[in-house]
């Protein structure tokens, strides 16, 4: 059975997801392979400073600098999602996923990698899936698979995020930017 994988594209909760973490959320797949899939939700941000978890980290994140609740997976353990502008080696502390985006090692110290960044968010947890799931819950109907953007994980709107990315579809799509919160109210 032949399947296709979603790494460096955009998962966008449908209208019917319901739940804190997942609905209108907009998730940046990080790895999918047969085995499942990892990803990163990129429109929760927390009230949480990044300083109060990673000290001098808080300087070089991207606007909000507060963390972002990644998913239900792992909530005390932090990820550091970067963008590495051009095609030079990636830096030190800093693995390449997918075209200039990589995760930075928070171990690290900050001035060795701060220079050589072009945008970062750091997120606690992230959202997994087990082999076949992510895929069912696509075929469900649960998720929008869409292209992501560059600006997309670094985006300084985190709140717009998901109308943003449904409106600039050029399908029907664009218009589900619009589907309201509670339909019930409508």
């Amino acid at each position: 059975m032949s399947s296709t994988f979603h790494t460096g594209r955009l998962l966008v909760a449908t209208p019917a997801v319901q739940g804190d973490v997942f609905q209108r959320s907009v998730i940046l797949v990080l790895q999918h392979d047969e085995s499942g899939a990892q990803g990163i939700v990129l429109n929760k941000p927390l009230t949480a400073e990044v300083d109060s978890v990673l000290p001098g980290w808080q300087r070089i994140v991207t606007t909000p600098p507060v963390l972002f609740q990644g998913g239900p997976v792992a909530t005390s353990s932090a990820l550091g999602l970067v963008t590495v502008p051009g095609d030079e080696p990636e830096p030190l502390g800093v693995q390449r996923l997918f075209g200039s985006i990589g995760l930075v090692d928070l171990d690290v110290p900050t001035p060795v990698v701060a220079a050589e960044l072009a945008g970062m968010r750091v997120f606690a947890g992230y959202a997994g899936w087990t082999g076949g799931q992510l895929e069912a819950e696509i075929r469900r109907g649960d998720w929008y698979v869409i292209d992501a953007e560059a600006r997309d994980p670094f985006t300084t709107d985190p709140d717009g995020l998901w109308r943003a990315v449904l409106r600039r579809q050029r399908n029907n799509l664009a218009f589900v930017a619009n589907f309201p919160d509670d339909p019930s109210m409508n």
